[in-house]
């Protein structure tokens, strides 16, 4: 269940001192902690960051092996039917990595109730710097 609640914050410059306007914010917030949507919503944000393009060869990807090695019986050997097969060195691996593309699908309402319930979580840390983009024109890296 969700709840529409209220935050009052003062604006204050780029000296630190607080302005005249008082300005007010309303969220829309869970009624009890919210913690599982933000969970889902960090779940979400780090999983898209994945890069997912780690790869091995299999048998069949491997290059060569295309001919028995020796005949299936007679040798005394045990049975082969290639050399790349991943008992032998320069084999394929059994169960490598493969590309995968993993999303966590998340509704946008979800998405903007996780945004709102840390916004309001966090209320007491939260510092607003008015025109902080026009201060911060020639910025140094050093």
């Amino acid at each position: 269940m969700t709840v529409q609640k209220f935050i009052k914050y003062t604006p204050l410059d780029i000296t630190g001192k607080s302005l005249n306007s008082s300005q007010e914010l309303t969220l829309t917030v869970l009624e009890k902690s919210g913690n599982y949507v933000l969970h889902k919503d960090l779940l979400r944000h780090s999983n898209s960051k994945r890069q997912g393009t780690v790869s091995t060869k299999t048998r069949s990807e491997v290059r060569g092996g295309g001919r028995k090695p020796w005949q299936q019986k007679g040798t005394g050997r045990a049975r082969a039917g290639s050399n790349r097969s991943p008992l032998w060195k320069g084999g394929g691996v059994i169960f490598g990595p493969k590309p995968k593309h993993a999303t966590l699908k998340l509704n946008k309402k979800e998405r903007r109730l996780a945004l709102q319930t840390l916004l309001y979580n966090k209320k007491d840390t939260i510092i607003i710097i008015e025109n902080l983009e026009d201060a911060i024109k020639d910025f140094k890296t050093k």
